[in-house]
């Protein structure tokens, strides 16, 4: 399992709540840092809810934030024609939304067959439980602690509901729990936080694991043709390929900055932070302390 690091989540969570906000990419993962809407990879903000493939569907959350761009993605994957349907991250414990999702339902003539989470996260899954009961099914999720019912997710799972077949792939590297649905019916692959619709996710987890989930995800487009990725918060992206590779080099090129300070002389996080983010606010380096702390233990473990 992959260590957690609470105190300094929670402070990256009320710097960017708040105006320092503008600071964060200097860090290496503003949230709200968009590819560019003439790259073709994103939809335009408005056309999120309902936004989807042939067999999946988002139905946006009423949460946005700093954090959660314009909402948490609720997905409603069915077969076309099914009577059930796989309801992805109901999101948060927002009853409103959870009764939206219901009435979605039940207004395409289906009924929810399975409740699945890509991770643990609160905008993800604190509404899971309440939605789950009204449904009259379990939650699937890898974390026990976030299930409702016997069975939990791990790669290979093949999730079959009414003729529908997801699969399912373990990404750890967001969190350490993080898993990805792959659809091939419509080549498509539901990523939670791994991948966003804009800019790059904080990492609660690994980089070590997120580089190589990176690395997985940028194959899997290759081999299999994969044409879309739908995320857990942002527009679907038909551009896979060309996002990974910005991640890649992305994580890459701020790797190696890190390496490059150490090689100077620098021996502690704090070391670095004062040498590659010099320039930047210093009511920001305690979230860049944490960032870079999760490069050191990467490079060490790389010897």
């Amino acid at each position: 399992m992959t260590r957690r690091r609470p105190l300094a989540h929670a402070l990256a969570l009320r710097l960017a709540g708040t105006s320092a906000l503008r600071g964060l990419e200097r860090l290496g993962w503003n949230p709200l840092r968009a590819p560019g809407v003439e790259s073709g990879r994103m939809g335009r903000m408005s056309e999120i809810d309902g936004m989807g493939t042939a067999r999946a569907t988002c139905l946006l959350a009423p949460n946005p934030s700093m954090m959660t761009l314009t909402g948490t993605n609720t997905w409603l994957v069915a077969e076309p024609g099914a009577d059930e349907v796989v309801v992805v991250d109901p999101g948060p414990k927002d009853r409103v939304h959870l009764r939206r999702i219901m009435d979605a339902v039940r207004e395409r003539g289906q009924r929810v067959g399975a409740v699945l989470l890509t991770h643990r996260h609160p905008d993800h899954s604190e509404g899971a439980g309440e939605f789950a009961a009204m449904a009259g099914v379990g939650v699937r999720a890898v974390d026990p602690a976030h299930r409702l019912g016997d069975e939990g997710l791990a790669e290979g799972d093949v999730v079959a509901v009414g003729g529908l077949e997801l699969r399912v792939l373990a990404i750890p590297g967001h969190t350490d729990d993080s898993v990805a649905f792959w659809l091939p019916a419509d080549g498509a692959v539901l990523t939670g936080d791994t991948v966003l619709g804009q800019g790059t996710p904080v990492l609660d987890g690994g980089l070590g694991d997120y580089l190589r989930t990176l690395d997985r995800l940028r194959a899997l487009v290759a081999d299999e043709g994969v044409g879309t990725l739908l995320p857990g918060h942002g527009p679907l992206l038909d551009d896979p390929a060309g996002v990974l590779d910005q991640y890649i080099a992305h994580r890459r090129e701020r790797l190696a900055q890190v390496e490059a300070a150490v090689a100077a002389g620098a021996t502690t996080a704090r070391e670095v932070v004062e040498i590659v983010y010099r320039d930047v606010d210093r009511k920001l380096w305690p979230v860049a302390e944490w960032s870079v702390q999760a490069q050191l233990d990467y490079l060490a473990e790389r010897g």
